[in-house]
């Protein structure tokens, strides 16, 4: 079997939506009335913390897919100002997503518990709005959210190969410029945190067989597999590994936009930037590489995600390993393609319709044990009532 990343076809039922006379899709996707949409339509369970678990209507998986997301869309009006990662949300609302994450993914690890059968993953996505709204691959809704996700893996080995040069597949350039400049000092910064739980996988270690992914990401072993995952200390690390990545990527921009540029005010490791970063001439070398490009080259420049983008995600690998990795940018790719899977959705109603019972049977399931657990109230839409 060749190595390389696959591309499934996913089918969908075609979306009655409406977008009004002058709007482009991803700004009136942005809006409180299709967040009301979703909720209506797709939504299975809300809680007060702002909390909406809902069936993706367009899907990466019609095997297993879901998303939690953050809604803001009626509290803050202002697309641009909503949470866009797992640091900006309150610590109550945390508590309860945290525990809403821990008990969908033992679901899924549960229903689908061989890793020869099924690729289980689940983890968030930055939603920064970095770039104009008419720009490709700008998220379409400016929210915190998060997916999981379960794939059948006798569909992939079976899917064609997906072309390497996809732009999503290769971060567009910026994952090569982490990579080829920053990768030992990135990873001698990442080796400097204080984590227990998480334990720093080799290079290339974990890449799924099948695929060839993830590439060139720095990984942790999860100890204690699914069961470290009800530990409150499991997601403290699991948030210091996002912190560590912010800090470094908002440091190296900022010296990209800015020569000799003093230490960020709200760093959440400073010490450890001054010490590791602003003092390697490996980190500052590759910045002024950066700089000078963005100088004399307007597209290239325009590509730039000055602020944080990222993927955030834990995965099963082939020895049944959980498996933490976190991406260095994003240039729109979606959160599948950190593991060599490229889905392209395809209108289907009918076929959508075969795989719809047991997808929906599964989505009710985790409902019940999400209620159980206090994590919310059943939504009642036109496919579903409420238990």
């Amino acid at each position: 079997m060749q190595t390389g990343p696959r591309e499934i076809v996913t089918p969908y039922r075609p979306i009655p939506l409406t977008v009004p006379e002058g709007m482009k899709p991803n700004e009136f996707f942005n809006s409180a009335e299709n967040l009301a949409d979703l909720v209506q339509n797709n939504g299975l369970l809300r809680n007060p913390e702002g909390l909406l678990l809902y069936r993706k209507a367009l899907g990466h998986s019609n095997i297993f897919d879901a998303s939690i997301i953050y809604n803001t869309s009626q509290s803050i009006l202002d697309p641009l100002g909503r949470p866009v990662r797992r640091t900006q949300v309150p610590a109550s609302a945390k508590n309860v997503w945290n525990r809403m994450n821990q008990i969908i993914i033992e679901f899924m690890l549960e229903r689908y518990p061989d890793p020869r059968a099924h690729l289980v993953l689940a983890g968030e996505a930055s939603l920064d709005a970095t770039w104009p709204l008419t720009s490709p691959g700008v998220p379409s809704i400016r929210m915190l959210h998060n997916h999981f996700i379960v794939f059948d893996q006798a569909q992939l080995r079976a899917a064609p190969l997906a072309d390497p040069d996809n732009a999503n597949l290769t971060d567009g350039g910026q994952h090569s410029l982490f990579q080829a400049h920053m990768g030992k000092v990135y990873r001698a910064f990442f080796a400097r945190l204080d984590l227990a739980i998480l334990r720093p996988c080799g290079d290339d270690s974990r890449r799924l067989a099948l695929t060839g992914y993830p590439q060139g990401l720095p990984s942790w072993e999860i100890d204690g597999g699914a069961a470290a995952l009800k530990s409150v200390r499991f997601w403290k690390e699991y948030d210091v590994i996002l912190k560590g990545f912010l800090d470094f990527y908002r440091s190296f921009f900022h010296q990209v936009s800015t020569r000799n540029a003093p230490m960020l005010p709200d760093l959440h490791f400073p010490q450890l930037v001054e010490e590791a970063l602003l003092f390697d001439n490996d980190f500052l070398q590759a910045a002024k590489q950066v700089r000078d490009r963005c100088i004399r080259d307007a597209r290239y420049a325009n590509a730039i995600r000055w602020q944080p983008a990222f993927k955030q995600i834990i995965y099963r690998d082939d020895q049944g390993d959980l498996i933490v990795t976190i991406s260095q940018n994003s240039i729109g790719n979606a959160i599948t393609e950190l593991l060599g899977v490229v889905v392209k959705r395809e209108p289907d109603a009918a076929a959508y319709a075969l795989a719809e019972p047991a997808l929906v049977e599964q989505l009710l399931e985790v409902r019940r044990r999400l209620v159980a657990a206090d994590c919310g109230t059943g939504i009642a839409t036109a496919q579903w009532g409420v238990d």
